[in-house]
């Protein structure tokens, strides 16, 4: 790994990281399905001039099921649900329960008959969940959030899961720059009849605006062209490791910008990042046999 990937790295932690406090920023001014939509077409806009630019390919038609689905599990419901579920639980808590998607995609695996159960994995799941329980029960009573808050954040987190389950069976070898500009599209698309039928944007205010076009430019757009450059060249293990400085980062912006953070979800990170370390350990090697 080069200097170039390890900055490229810190840089796309830190652009994920703030995209939870960005979120709460623009419910402020827009609605959930507002925030999710306009968050799409800003991200679009970055990624066609990629595409565009960098000669990339769009992916079939005949794949337009798939494509559906992954755009509607992996940014529609999501991104909406966590822009309402901002709306009563502080941004670093909702980077915490953004945290629980890898125990859901192992939930899922195991379910499908995927992934197989080790005791490491086991009790990974086991201290993820209950970091993340440590982190709501904290919330909860310092009045940082709230049990439907969380449940709307819990199953975002659930949907990134699940289309990463559909993308691995049918979207794989496709142009990973394609494919998120393709996914963006649609999501937009499937966004912009329920904003327009929902409720509407408040007044206009300057750092809700600006909020919702950074999410869009840098939260969305950037971060993905930056994620799929990493992975063409350094191992998708190493690139895993983004995640896990997530509510790290979280935690960090939500201190800067003055919201407060309990001393429970400090160590519900630690707690998370512990599970996850166990989960995504590799088996150890069985000894050979002496001769």
């Amino acid at each position: 790994m080069t200097r170039r990937d390890v900055f490229q790295m810190f840089l796309l932690s830190a652009v994920w990281g703030v995209s939870f406090l960005l979120i709460r920023y623009s419910g402020e001014v827009f609605p959930p399905v507002w925030v999710a939509l306009l968050r799409s077409v800003f991200g679009v806009l970055v990624l066609v001039a990629a595409l565009r630019l960098g000669r990339h390919a769009l992916p079939p038609l005949r794949l337009w099921r798939p494509l559906l689905l992954v755009a509607l599990f992996n940014n529609a419901i999501p991104w909406t649900f966590f822009a309402w579920g901002e709306q009563t639980v502080s941004s670093n808590i909702a980077a915490i329960i953004n945290a629980t998607t890898p125990l859901f995609a192992l939930l899922i695996g195991l379910g499908l008959h995927e992934s197989r159960l080790r005791g490491p994995v086991v009790a990974g799941v086991l201290l993820g969940l209950g970091g993340v329980a440590l982190t709501v029960s904290g919330g909860l009573g310092g009045g940082h959030a709230t049990a439907q808050g969380v449940t709307v954040l819990l199953l975002a987190s659930a949907g990134y899961a699940v289309a990463t389950t559909i993308a691995k069976r049918t979207l794989s070898g496709l142009d990973p720059v394609g494919l998120a500009t393709t996914q963006l599209g649609l999501c937009a698309l499937m966004l912009l009849p329920v904003a327009l039928l929902g409720p509407q944007p408040g007044p206009l205010e300057a750092r809700g605006v600006a909020s919702v076009v950074v999410l869009g430019v840098l939260g969305s757009g950037l971060a993905y062209l930056l994620y799929y450059g990493l992975l063409a060249r350094v191992s998708p293990t190493q690139v895993t490791a983004v995640t896990y400085a997530l509510p790290v980062w979280g935690l960090g912006w939500a201190a800067l910008s003055g919201e407060p953070v309990g001393l429970l979800s400090a160590l519900g990170v630690l707690v998370v990042l512990a599970g996850l370390g166990l989960i995504n350990a590799p088996p150890r090697r069985a000894r050979p046999a002496p001769a």
